[in-house]
Formats: C-alpha cells, sequence, structure tokens
C-alpha cells in the first residue's frame, strides 16, 4: 500500500477516534448538557466543576486514552520500520485535532491536554513524567487550570532538548505545545486580565 495513502487512513482513523465527545456522552449519563452548563467547554475539566470529581476523572482517564490508543495501535498493526515512529505522531496530532475540533460536535472540543498525555506517555515518557510534575506544582500553587496546562505544554519542547532528543521528537514536542497554547488563548487572555476562574478546593462526588 501506498506510503501516503497509510498516512492518510492513520490520520482519518485517528481524528474519528479523538472526535469521540466522551464529556459530552459522561455528562449525559447525568442527565447534564455539559455544552450549556459551566464554561460550555466538553472537557474534562469543566465536567468536574459541574457535576464532580468522579465524572471529571472518568472523562480524564478516556480522553487519555484515546491518545494513547491513537498512538499505539499503529505501532501495532502496521509496520513500516522507521516511519512508524511518525505514524504515531501523526496518529496522536490527529486525535488531539479531533477532540479539539470534533466532528461530532460540528467542530467544538475540549483542550486536549489528557489526549496529549496519553499519546506522549508512549512516545516521550520522561518529557511527560516533568511535564506533569509541573502542571502539579502549578496547579496546587495557583488553582488554575488553565495556567498549570500551558506550563505543562511549554516544558515539553524544553524538556525534549534537555534531554538530548532527536530532532524529530522536539519538533513534535514543539507542534504539540503551540496546540495547546492556541486553545489556550482565552484562558491566557483572562488570565492577563485577572478574569481567568480558579478550580475550587471544594469539589462534588
Amino acid at each position: 500500500m501506498n506510503l501516503l495513502l497509510i498516512f492518510i487512513i492513520v490520520f482519518i482513523v485517528d481524528y474519528i477516534l479523538g472526535s469521540i465527545p466522551f464529556a459530552v456522552i459522561v455528562a449525559k449519563m447525568y442527565g447534564v448538557d455539559i455544552l450549556k452548563e459551566g464554561s460550555g467547554n466538553p472537557g474534562a475539566t469543566n465536567v468536574k466543576r459541574v457535576i464532580g470529581k468522579k465524572a471529571g476523572n472518568a472523562v480524564f482517564i478516556l480522553d487519555f486514552l484515546k491518545g494513547l490508543i491513537a498512538t499505539v495501535w499503529p505501532l501495532i498493526f502496521i509496520n513500516l520500520g522507521e516511519w512508524n515512529f511518525y505514524l504515531a505522531i501523526v496518529g496522536l496530532i490527529a486525535a488531539i485535532l479531533g477532540h479539539s475540533f470534533s466532528v461530532f460536535l460540528k467542530f467544538r472540543g475540549g483542550k486536549g491536554i489528557a489526549t496529549t498525555m496519553g499519546g506522549i506517555l508512549i512516545l516521550m515518557p520522561w518529557a511527560l513524567l516533568i511535564g506533569v510534575i509541573l502542571w502539579v506544582v502549578v496547579f496546587y500553587l495557583t488553582r488554575y487550570v488553565s495556567l498549570a496546562s500551558v506550563v505543562f505544554g511549554l516544558s515539553l519542547p524544553v524538556s525534549t532538548i534537555l534531554l538530548n532528543e532527536n530532532k524529530g521528537v522536539i519538533m513534535f514536542s514543539g507542534i504539540l505545545a503551540l496546540l495547546i497554547a492556541i486553545r489556550h488563548v482565552s484562558n491566557i487572555k483572562r488570565l492577563l486580565k485577572g478574569k481567568e476562574n480558579r478550580f475550587s478546593k471544594k469539589s462534588k462526588h
């Protein structure tokens, strides 16, 4: 099969996988239209704010698994030698785009942090570990999920450089950082104006 066609097929499959709106599905199980509640964002954070910890954590895990599966299946079922790594990268980017611009939600979607984490667990686990540590520290110091997520994204290219990864991985991590920053533009503007909502220490169960 033509190499380009294989990449296109993987992109389409993983875009559709990424488009599955687990936040909407889980929220509906609780009788909530998450697109009309809270921030209106179909992601784990909004679900956690509106419905509670259990539902929010379930959405995070499901979105994490989207990224993981989107990255792993091309590595397992397709044998393209040195191209497999890049195929997995394309699969993860497609899943993130699907999550952020879901075909099932008229191209609305979440921020893509959980999906990103699921994929880079496979592709660059040490950079993920550093990023998660920074996310936790920033979040618990500020209670801003958005700020912690942006710091997580920015840490990826820095970490891959410090870890002496190859140029392909560094470029890929830079793309991820850019995608995360773009998805958080509105949050960054609110942060600069002092209008961003902090995540309450009190949460539902």
